[in-house]
């Protein structure tokens, strides 16, 4: 049985980057609390798949709708069928996003733009557009998935660290902005986790490093920020906004 603090029944949320990895897992926890849930990615074939298994067993309702978010009228035409589906959003989870490894002298145009309106500028526009409602209803919560490495940063992270780091920025803002509507903003800072950006992106050495750095000594699983989104999410988490909490496993709790 889902303690009262945890309960999301009567809730409706959207994740973006729903389709699998973090979001997956995040969207998966929420259903089982009993929210309705919208996903969205780039991908029809991953979305119905991840739908599916999001629902499995569970009586609530899944939705999803493909989205490219570097596009801004895309980002306002997923804000407008979420709730025309669901009635309403009420959970605003910004995790899609890339990154583009480049070292700061050789950064072009294009990496930089797709990356900034992709990781930063559509949190932003998505969360303007769905904030109004949250308002109206007294009551709302908006997560972005910043990243460790928005709090700290590797070779040629530059783009994504900038992102990262403005997410925990806007988090601030707009916590300040939307306090007396009893609305939260917050940012989950993850770690190394097993999902497929980090997987395609880093060699065998660096993987392990990641995990040598941390406290527990490996990856984690997405399943394992499942937790801490839900407790933002919820009335588990009424008294916490403006932070950035970081589900990192202990790699930041070493100084050297």
């Amino acid at each position: 049985m889902m303690h009262p603090l945890f309960d999301l029944t009567g809730k409706a949320a959207l994740v973006t980057g729903g389709s699998k990895g973090l979001g997956k897992a995040m969207a998966r926890a929420f259903a089982e609390a009993g929210a309705d849930v919208f996903i969205s990615s780039r991908s029809e074939s991953e979305l119905k798949a991840a739908a599916s298994e999001i629902g499995e067993g569970l009586n609530g309702r899944v939705e999803w709708m493909v989205a490219d978010m570097v596009e801004r009228p895309q980002v306002k035409a997923l804000a407008d069928e979420a709730v025309k589906r669901l009635g309403k959003v009420d959970i605003l989870i910004n995790n899609a996003g890339s990154n583009q490894p480049q070292a700061i002298d050789e950064i072009t145009d294009e990496a930089w733009d797709r990356i900034v309106e992709l990781d930063l500028t559509s949190c932003m526009a998505l969360t303007r557009y769905l904030v109004p409602g949250m308002k109206e209803r007294k009551w709302g919560r908006v997560i972005h998935i910043s990243s460790v490495l928005g709090v700290g940063s590797k070779e040629k992270r530059n783009a994504y660290s900038a992102c990262k780091a403005g997410l925990i920025g806007l988090a601030k803002a707009s916590a300040i902005d939307l306090g007396t509507f009893n609305i939260t903003v917050n940012c989950l800072c993850p770690g190394p986790f097993l999902t497929d950006l980090p997987m395609s992106l880093l060699s065998d050495p660096e993987k392990e490093a990641f995990a040598n750095r941390t406290a527990l000594k490996r990856w984690g699983q997405p399943r394992e920020l499942a937790g801490p989104a839900l407790m933002l999410a919820s009335e588990a988490g009424s008294y916490i906004t403006g932070e950035a909490l970081l589900v990192d496993g202990g790699a930041f709790a070493r100084a050297l």
